[in-house]
């Protein structure tokens, strides 16, 4: 028999991901040991903190911890176990890590290849889940849904945002802007085209759809994006290129009360830059999930802003994504034991 380890959390149950294990795989196949790990509820670790996790990022566990509950087990299955160099030489018998993630920034890739241990990960996990929340957060901003409730908590009923002067816009009157045509770019114009609004697309590495195509969905520059918008949307990967880009300069850019969604990672947007943007303009207001340092502290300047909403890193929450995440290890657990290639391998 296979033994595999799993260890979850809070949000990707161990429970759920043995159900989905034994929806694909017999059950004389597998010993089953599970683990839960206390995230959310406790914070995350990022390797540079700690001797000996250089490189890996957002985990949670210790080495001694995880390695102990590994232990000879052949494959493990997890959504935030760290695993370094160091740890594998721990784990001889260890053959496969699949970890639902749709990046794998907690596993060591290379020391992984040199020993030969197989990794997985869950791209695309949450992409409809970003998708969505994209819709409810330009949403947010553009009818003002927000403001107008803060506003009704300090007792102003109507007086404000029925002004035709204040008042929020509908998205069929407006441009759209979605930077970065990956899985959750692709979903969210998808999204969009009910609304009627007008829709650019900005991505130096992708071709629009034909579907896209035929509905009058534009590829354009950075620079034309952000100077037609009304709603600029962040969808693109985290790579060198796009860190820090929006800056002073492209902020400059945009329409003089444009709205900034930021689902993606707080690492593209340059802090002082978003604050002055959102104090002095143009930006007239903004709605972001995701900072540069997480937890946010709590004396950032954006919390104190009166034109921000903002929310904890929870747009790829929901529940979804936890059963969808869980089937796609499931799967590629079943491959790797029948000899069949990963779907997604590292």
């Amino acid at each position: 028999m296979t033994k595999v380890c799993i260890i979850g959390d809070h949000f990707m149950l161990s429970d759920i991901f043995e159900e989905k294990l034994f929806d694909v795989i017999d059950r004389e196949e597998l010993t089953i040991e599970k683990h839960m790990f206390n995230w959310p509820d406790e914070p995350l670790v990022h390797g540079y903190t700690t001797p000996g996790m250089d490189g890996l990022k957002e985990y949670f566990g210790t080495s001694d911890d995880v390695v102990e509950r590994v232990g000879d087990a052949d494959i493990l299955i997890t959504h935030l176990a760290p695993m370094s160099s160091d740890m594998l030489a721990k784990l001889p018998n260890l053959k496969m890590i699949a970890d639902s993630r749709g990046g794998p920034v907690n596993i060591d890739l290379e020391a992984c290849r040199e020993r030969n241990v197989l990794v997985v990960n869950t791209p695309g996990r949450n992409a409809s889940a970003v998708a969505e929340f994209t819709i409810g957060a330009i949403l947010v901003e553009t009818r003002k849904i927000r403001a107008s409730e803060e506003a009704l908590r300090k007792g102003d009923w109507n007086n404000v945002y029925y002004r035709a002067d204040s008042t929020g816009r509908e998205l069929c009157e407006m441009t759209i802007g979605i930077v970065g045509y990956g899985a959750i770019g692709r979903l969210t114009v998808g999204l969009l085209k009910v609304f009627g609004c007008q829709i650019l697309v900005y991505d130096p590495y992708a071709t629009l759809s034909d579907e896209d195509q035929k509905s009058d969905v534009e590829m354009v520059s950075l620079e034309e994006l952000l100077k037609r918008s009304d709603v600029v949307s962040l969808h693109p990967k985290v790579t060198p290129e796009t860190v820090g880009m929006m800056n002073a300069d492209t902020f400059a850019q945009m329409k003089q009360g444009a709205v900034l969604v930021n689902t993606t990672r707080g690492s593209l947007c340059d802090d002082d830059a978003l604050v002055e943007a959102l104090t002095n303009g143009p930006l007239g207001s903004a709605m972001i999930d995701t900072f540069t340092t997480e937890p946010v502290p709590m004396d950032h300047p954006l919390l104190s802003l009166p034109n921000v909403t903002l929310t904890p890193h929870v747009a790829g929450a929901s529940v979804r994504t936890v059963a969808y995440a869980a089937e796609q290890i499931a799967e590629e657990v079943r491959r790797f034991l029948n000899g069949e290639p990963a779907v997604n391998p590292q």
